[in-house]
């Protein structure tokens, strides 16, 4: 107990920091008397500790407009030289991944289908983007966030039914670095990026629903998901709002995911159940502007995909619902019937004045910009400045660190995981 004083310490000298960049990161602008007026600290704590990041490149000041008399202030930036997190986003039918820098923005995207759903090799091609970035941003990439289209319990991933999988250690993707490796449920990943910077932000309740392969969300509540005792909450694609003579490849009948996406519009329409499902959707929402039976098909998805959020609205309450991914372009193919279905499925004393229901800012990019979000959380907390400060001791970060010839061949040699 006694050795871990010395690193307590360490991080409490940077909580103040810490709470200095979360602010300057929530309210871009923020100028250095403002953020000590909001902080109470005094002129002199905050020149300190504004020196401290900016020594660090953890934080850039620019000269503030001049308002009336007295001090002029300065505007307070992330720096953009500072710690990186690589954003990394598993599909069901493909993967994405990003550079965050501190500011949130994000660079250099790269992105593969799947040769093969087989888990082995669908993380041989997420590990070798891993290395591109760490050997280019030697010293300044220190962490790995990772959304998943899939159920994360425990901050592990203990089934992808889509991907066909049970569960599968990804946190071998970090093996063999010094990168942190983070991992979220795609869905709830998109809704915290609604509530920070999208349309949900500042509602103190709000649901966030994305539809891909299936349908994922999260409720949120003064800024942070509520994902139950083990971390697994939020899969509401698999409450039973469907068919319960249909059987979900998770395990469960009737299922909601089955109403809301490709494979529902297949099933309306006859046709076999597409292996892509998210691709087959567009398709089916383009022939529909001219095709009486795929027009008939997706109202039918519309309409179930309404009425399940009525439902989710009288049981959660929200002040505000936000859709993402093809629930979007799915409300807008028909905008009449989804409105009628989620007014019918209220309890009447919502009908008057229901929660609204907006289009995601972030769209197709959500569950990206929210491990983004996640990862920067991460590399700004005390205990990672204090990591950051002392690499500085040996130098900026920047020179290489060997820790690439050490990850070489890491994921071959780390245990095979099982899957079903």
């Amino acid at each position: 107990m006694a050795n871990r004083r010395p690193e307590r310490a360490r991080n409490a000298h940077w909580k103040t920091a810490a709470d200095v960049l979360e602010l300057v990161r929530r309210e871009p602008g923020i100028t250095r008397a403002a953020a000590a007026r909001r902080m109470n600290l005094s002129s002199g704590s905050a020149t300190e500790i504004s020196t401290r990041l900016r020594n660090l490149r953890l934080l850039a000041e620019i000269a503030a407009p001049v308002q009336g008399h007295g001090r002029p202030s300065t505007v307070l930036q992330p720096d953009p030289h500072g710690p990186l997190v690589l954003a990394v986003e598993l599909r069901h039918e493909d993967w994405r991944c990003a550079v965050a820098t501190l500011d949130g923005g994000l660079q250099d995207l790269q992105s593969g289908r799947h040769h093969s759903r087989e888990p082995k090799q669908v993380l041989i091609s997420l590990r070798k983007a891993i290395d591109r970035a760490h050997r280019r941003y030697p010293g300044r990439l220190r962490a790995v966030s990772l959304a998943v289209a899939g159920t994360v319990r425990h901050d592990q991933l203990a089934q992808a039914s889509t991907l066909g999988w049970g569960a599968v250690d990804l946190s071998r993707l970090t093996a063999g670095t010094d990168l942190a490796f983070l991992l979220g449920n795609d869905a709830t990943l998109a809704g915290v990026a609604e509530t920070r910077a999208g349309a949900a932000a500042g509602a103190r309740t709000a649901l966030h629903l994305t539809v891909e392969v299936g349908i994922g969300g999260t409720l949120i509540l003064d800024g942070h998901p509520l994902t139950g005792g083990s971390g697994a909450g939020g899969e509401y694609g698999h409450v039973p709002f469907g068919d319960r003579g249909l059987q979900c490849p998770c395990g469960a009948s009737g299922c909601w995911d089955l109403e809301v996406d490709g494979r529902a519009l297949a099933r309306h329409l006859g046709e076999p159940s597409p292996a892509d499902p998210r691709g087959y959707t567009h398709q089916i929402l383009r022939r529909a502007q001219g095709d009486p039976r795929a027009s008939h098909a997706v109202v039918s998805v519309v309409t179930a995909l309404a009425a399940g959020i009525a439902g989710l609205t009288n049981a959660h309450d929200p002040d505000v619902i936000t859709l993402g991914g093809l629930a979007v372009p799915l409300r807008a193919a028909a905008p009449g019937e989804f409105n009628a279905a989620y007014t019918h499925g209220l309890m009447t004393f919502r009908q008057s004045q229901p929660p609204p229901i907006l289009d995601a800012v972030f769209r197709d990019d959500g569950a990206l910009q929210g491990a983004a979000a996640v990862g920067l959380d991460h590399v700004t907390s005390a205990a990672a400045l204090a990591d950051w400060a002392e690499r500085w001791i040996s130098g900026p970060p920047g020179a290489s660190t060997g820790g690439d010839r050490a990850a070489s061949g890491a994921l071959g040699r780390h245990r095979t995981s099982r899957w079903s």
